[in-house]
């Protein structure tokens, strides 16, 4: 009764609309920071953590480990082995995951309030205390080499490795997140502990928090899950680098009557003084889904594919301006055809005043659907301290999208899109190529 009170009150969580959220900074006597969204219409509580540095850092030869970490760090910690772990978790309405990616490892916490200082503990033993027992490691081990089994098979999946590796040779962004079936059967508990005592440090730790708590109760419960943490992480930095860019199409070849494309070059970081201009203008090209002109051009009027989309992806080293579509094999290079075309118009002839208008008129609008539930709001409140947005960044981000004007998204297409140099990846049997 108790997991299905919670999963109802989860799912009918009130959205907030964004310039009604008020964020408090929360600064513990044990030097844990952490923003704080008070919401007391509804007894749950939600947590976002970041700890900075992910799969990018993964040694040689053992890809994945950041990620088998983040499979592994709930199945025990503490006196609890990996049944008795799950099974409180289960018993009192707890969710506890973790996942990693190419510049972190995250993990969530959802529970009752009354049951809070059950999930905070949890949470500690977890960061402070993973067990990394060998039956968990074995059987943890065997579904990720099940799941690289499966990704190997997988057009998607296929595409977006070499897509990385295409754009970022010999650089630690070309990782495979996931590691390889090699990779992830040498790694041991020892390089788990090793991660552990590199990563998880307070200067090294970015939290949200939502929810039914006061400010002085969450203080007191951050010193006790993360008080004990080293204060500082290993250092960790990368090589800038720009994304190649060369015009080019590489092809995975894959037995499959549709191929999967991925195209992009170089974009823009999330504090380029041009990214507003690029997302306003990237959302005409084709983050607009129904609305964008790649979606119109690649479906509705040729019908291509089913769907097509570009995005901007900011890495901390490195940008992204990119895309995705599939299509059958026989429509593979006209669909690459219409791509560049209309990258090659975006450049050339920018945006016009109408479409302007209502991406912003989107952009802004919409903006209150992103605070549709805790979960969410708690991991808007991790980004934007990832990415050091300033606390009162909700109220501004509306008024950043609004002062966007003609001349700078033209030119911003104008400076940053280059069909000659647009790369693509193709994962298929793809014909006429």
């Amino acid at each position: 009764m108790k997991r299905f009170l919670f999963v109802v009150l989860f799912l009918t969580f009130a959205p907030f609309a964004a310039h009604a959220v008020e964020i408090q900074d929360i600064q513990t006597e044990k030097g844990i920071t952490a923003w704080l969204v008070e919401d007391h219409s509804n007894p749950i509580i939600t947590l976002s953590l970041t700890f900075r540095g992910g799969a990018a850092l993964d040694p040689e030869g053992k890809e994945g480990l950041a990620n088998f970490v983040a499979s592994t760090i709930d199945e025990g910690a503490g006196d609890l082995d990996s049944q008795d772990f799950q099974g409180t978790m289960r018993n009192n309405s707890i969710n506890l995951k973790f996942d990693a990616g190419l510049e972190s490892l995250s993990g969530s916490m959802q529970t009752l309030r009354e049951n809070r200082e059950t999930a905070f503990e949890l949470l500690k033993l977890s960061v402070n205390a993973p067990r990394f027992d060998e039956e968990a490691i074995e059987r943890i081990r065997a579904q990720i080499s099940m799941i690289l089994r499966q990704n190997s098979q997988d057009p998607d999946r296929l595409a977006a490795r070499a897509f990385y590796q295409r754009l970022f040779p010999d650089h630690p962004y070309s990782k495979p997140s996931d590691g390889t079936i090699e990779s992830v059967a040498s790694i041991t508990a020892d390089d788990m502990r090793a991660f552990v005592k590199r990563r998880f440090a307070k200067n090294n730790l970015v939290l949200g928090v939502v929810g039914d708590i006061s400010a002085a109760e969450l203080k007191s419960l951050l010193d006790k899950t993360f008080g004990d943490l080293p204060d500082t992480a290993t250092d960790w930095v990368l090589p800038e680098r720009k994304p190649s860019q060369d015009g080019g199409i590489s092809v995975v070849d894959h037995a499959s009557p549709q191929s999967v494309i991925m195209f992009g070059q170089e974009g823009l970081k999330r504090k380029d003084p041009d990214f507003y201009p690029a997302y306003v203008a990237n959302y005409v090209l084709g983050g607009g889904s129904f609305a964008s002109r790649l979606f119109a051009e690649v479906r509705e009027k040729r019908g291509l594919a089913y769907s097509i989309y570009s995005y901007l992806a900011p890495y901390s080293y490195t940008s992204l301006w990119g895309g995705k579509v599939g299509t059958a094999n026989e429509r593979v290079k006209e669909t690459l055809e219409v791509v560049k075309a209309e990258w090659k118009r975006m450049a050339e002839k920018g945006v016009s005043e109408k479409e302007l208008t209502d991406a912003k008129t989107y952009l802004t609008g919409s903006y209150h659907l992103r605070f549709g539930s805790s979960d969410a709001i708690a991991g808007i409140l991790v980004s934007m301290q990832v990415h050091d947005l300033g606390i009162d960044f909700l109220d501004r981000r509306n008024g950043l999208v609004e002062a966007v004007t003609h001349a700078q998204v033209n030119q911003v297409a104008k400076r940053l899109l280059d069909p000659d140099n647009l790369v693509f990846v193709v994962a298929g049997q793809p014909e006429g190529l």
